[in-house]
């Protein structure tokens, strides 16, 4: 798997260095062996390919490998070898702002940045099931540590409409609704966004102590 990994790695980072290699061995061929032109296309196809893939693809087929082993150093590291996301087919041109956006908002506290990074991911279009109302939950979640609570309602209204990818994101946004209604005095509403956020059947730790402290003070508050 390690090895098998590091050849993909090597062919991603050094696409245009090997498709100039095949291009010259299609002239070679072309040029040196008899009826060689009848093959040299192959070579000339493949490095086609590649340039294409360079542009339109870049590392973020390899960025699913980093997540996954929890480097996100190297997946920053990834991101910033696209040169021109413009470029980018329009999925992954989604994909590579949405992951910038979470990475930029995880490891620093460049809200702006990162809420930019989230609004470009909702402007390319997204294919994946969940992936738009993810989105309106981390711009929920921003727009909330900013104090602008309309907006963050707003998002989080919106991400629970469209619907989340598990549980536990779908707690988390029930739970922030809560939050903003108990800062706006709607008892109501934040018993109701709590009761939700239960349902939900979460399963990260985190957010089930925030369940279990919030059930303390839900218990407090008359009606």
């Amino acid at each position: 798997m390690i090895k098998n990994f590091a050849l993909r790695r090597f062919i991603v980072f050094y696409r245009l260095p090997i498709a100039a290699v095949l291009i010259v061995l299609g002239l070679l061929t072309g040029y040196l062996v008899q009826y060689g032109w009848w093959m040299a296309w192959i070579p000339f196809l493949i490095a086609a390919l590649m340039i294409v893939a360079h542009f339109m693809v870049g590392p973020m087929t390899l960025l699913q490998a980093y997540i996954e082993r929890g480097d996100m150093e190297g997946a920053q590291g990834l991101l910033k070898r696209v040169k021109n996301p413009k470029w980018l087919y329009k999925p992954l041109r989604s994909t590579y702002f949405m992951m910038r956006g979470q990475l930029s908002a995880a490891t620093s506290e460049d809200l702006d940045a990162a809420e930019a990074d989230f609004k470009k991911s909702l402007a390319s279009g997204m294919t994946e099931q969940g992936a738009e109302g993810t989105a309106h939950l981390q711009l929920g979640s921003i727009a909330a540590k900013k104090g602008n609570w309309k907006e963050a309602y707003e998002h989080l209204r919106q991400a629970v409409k469209l619907g989340l990818p598990d549980k536990d994101s779908e707690a988390m946004a029930y739970l922030q609704l809560s939050n903003i209604s108990l800062n706006r005095r709607d008892f109501r509403g934040a018993k109701m966004y709590f009761s939700r956020a239960k349902n939900a059947k979460a399963s990260n730790k985190q957010v089930l102590e925030q369940i279990q402290e919030m059930t303390k003070y839900m218990a407090r508050i008359p009606g």
